[in-house]
């Protein structure tokens, strides 16, 4: 069975480390936001915007796919959307694991205006 990917694939790896001493994994990936994606499907006709849900949803896939995540979170604390996400924007997705508290940060940001903040918060593992 193909999983559906949203019409968001090809993202690149800008940087990604792990450190055995503090226990954290990080990974910052660069993604298109197709404008084919069917998060757009009704979200909305006139204005579309990328769903706070399909944000998160990336969140999800991409610290299962680079932090070797499993399950999803319990809990996401401190979540915000402050900029709405459109149609072909290119973003950087920003993901920090810390073993010991058994969380997840994450950020979502343009990729060009890097103070644009488009999501940030933080999951309970």
């Amino acid at each position: 069975m193909c999983a559906n990917l949203h019409s968001i694939q090809n993202e690149r790896i800008v940087s990604q480390s792990s450190d055995a001493q503090s226990k954290t994994k990080s990974v910052c990936l660069e993604v298109f936001i197709s404008p084919e994606s069917d998060f757009f499907d009704g979200h909305f006709p006139a204005f579309k915007l990328f769903p706070a849900v399909a944000q998160i949803y990336l969140v999800d896939r991409f610290a299962k796919k680079y932090l070797g995540l499993e399950g999803f979170a319990k809990e996401i604390k401190r979540v915000k959307f402050p900029s709405p996400v459109m149609p072909g924007a290119t973003v950087l997705l920003s993901l920090e694991q810390d073993l010991l508290s058994g969380t997840l940060s994450f950020s979502l940001c343009d990729s060009v205006q890097k103070d644009k903040v488009y999501s940030s918060g933080t999951a309970v593992l």
